[in-house]
């Protein structure tokens, strides 16, 4: 009989995160795994990537609400282990993790785990619950080097447990949809951005930076959040070369016909949208703050990965970017460790191991 594999969501809201989570489902062995999604709130735009997965909707969109259900269902199922990507989620299930026996849990950190906690005396208690409790999981799955040391520091006894996994990109899909590729019109450059509009993105930075840019150059910025408003107002200046084209379902064609990608964020665990501009043959440009990006600099051809120290080397990079309208889909820059094939063949090694040590 298949392992049952239970992977736990805030929801189906579009980032990376949960992209790689339903990714990683959706492409486990069905002979040996019985993916099961358990969702606080099972609305948002990625649901369609959840076809032919076992869902469980607690409906219950706040943790602490969700909790008891969380518990009820996750025991009801009686997984063979637990995989959950989200920090605050991650820590509640480490912490309660002795409910659950017979289940491996397994952690994924999607960014750096220090960035996303609170300040004074809760980010004090997170930070002694990574130290006490991550220890418990079987596995904790890093998507970059940078993650990796963060918690060897964080939670030094849980060191043995970690383990650096790519995170999926399915490039031949990505490129199948992004043809032909869609540019902005005009004979200057043509640059894009995509991410959550948040302060963790940093475009309101990139809007800063963008003063060096070529006078004919376009930035379009695919995304909507809590920050549109204020970087709607911010981008006034630039009269009709910046536009905010909202939350695209499918952006791969917008990233296959600029001249180049752009990552301004202030931190990342390893930022799929550059992985996916990669695969589409689109140069990135990001900063070094960027995550996981330093990891594979040193992989790709020259050119295709340019990152930046500072404002002034970012802005420098903008200013070095020259209009070259693709007459087709470009090849890929993507290093292929990230193919999604390599990827699952990994994760079910390492569920394998996780699942025979509990």
């Amino acid at each position: 009989m298949p392992a049952r594999i239970a992977l736990v969501l805030p929801s189906f809201a579009g980032g990376g995160a949960e992209r790689v989570m339903l990714t990683l489902a959706q492409g486990l062995d069905r002979a040996r795994f019985a993916p099961h999604l358990i969702l606080l709130d099972a609305t948002g735009p990625l649901a369609p990537l959840a076809a032919n997965l076992e869902v469980t909707a607690l409906s219950r969109p706040r943790l602490r609400q969700a909790a008891p259900a969380l518990i009820g269902a996750l025991r009801c199922l009686g997984p063979a282990a637990i995989l959950s990507t989200f920090g605050y989620v991650n820590l509640a299930l480490a912490a309660l993790s002795p409910l659950l026996p017979g289940a491996a849990l397994i952690l994924r950190e999607a960014n750096l785990p220090s960035r996303g906690w609170a300040r004074g005396p809760v980010g004090r208690l997170q930070r002694l619950g990574v130290r006490v409790c991550y220890p418990r999981a079987a596995r904790i799955l890093c998507p970059s080097s940078a993650t990796l040391a963060e918690l060897c520091v964080l939670a030094p006894a849980a060191r043995d447990k970690l383990v650096l996994l790519p995170n999926p990109v399915a490039r031949e899909m990505l490129r199948r949809s992004a043809e032909p590729p869609r540019r902005a019109p005009g004979s200057g450059p043509r640059l894009v951005a995509a991410g959550r509009l948040t302060r963790q993105k940093g475009f309101d930075r990139l809007l800063r930076w963008f003063a060096a840019a070529p006078a004919d150059a376009l930035l379009t910025i695919l995304g909507d959040g809590p920050e549109r408003g204020a970087l709607v107002a911010q981008a006034a200046p630039f009269a009709g070369r910046v536009e905010f084209a909202g939350h695209v379902a499918a952006p791969w064609a917008h990233y296959a016909g600029a001249d180049a990608f752009l990552m301004p964020s202030r931190w990342e665990g390893m930022p799929n949208a550059a992985l996916e501009a990669l695969a589409v043959g689109t140069p990135v440009i990001a900063t070094a703050a960027s995550g996981g990006l330093a990891d594979i600099v040193a992989e790709v051809a020259p050119g295709a990965l340019t990152l930046a120290p500072g404002g002034r080397s970012f802005a420098h990079a903008l200013a070095g970017v020259r209009a070259s309208p693709p007459a087709r889909l470009r090849p890929s820059l993507l290093p292929a460790r990230f193919e999604t094939a390599v990827v699952i063949a990994a994760f079910e090694a390492i569920l394998d191991a996780a699942i025979a040590r509990g």
